[in-house]
């Protein structure tokens, strides 16, 4: 490496690495990406990716000030079938 030459930080954290930043576990985020409540992604040569500065945001969402702050809890998202509209699996009641 030329010595002028700056080493940048990781643009970019695979969902392992991403996980670990946010002290989560990497199968949590990959539930919160399957049920869209979690940080934005991106699919690069078919790895998903996620961006440090979507990693903040999505973490700073979560900020409450108090236990009685309904803003700090991150829900699935219902399915529906794409034919009816209609709740499916453990949403349909």
């Amino acid at each position: 490496m030329r010595p002028d030459t700056a080493v940048l930080p990781p643009r970019f954290l695979r969902t392992k690495e991403a996980a670990e930043f946010l002290s989560l576990s990497a199968r949590t985020l990959e539930k919160h990406r399957t049920y869209g409540t979690g940080p934005a992604y991106r699919k690069l040569g078919g790895r998903v990716v996620y961006s440090v500065d979507d990693l903040e945001t999505w973490a700073d969402r979560g900020a409450v000030t108090s236990t009685s702050d309904p803003r700090g809890s991150v829900l699935p998202a219902k399915r529906q079938t794409p034919s009816t509209g209609q709740p499916v699996g453990r949403f349909a009641r």
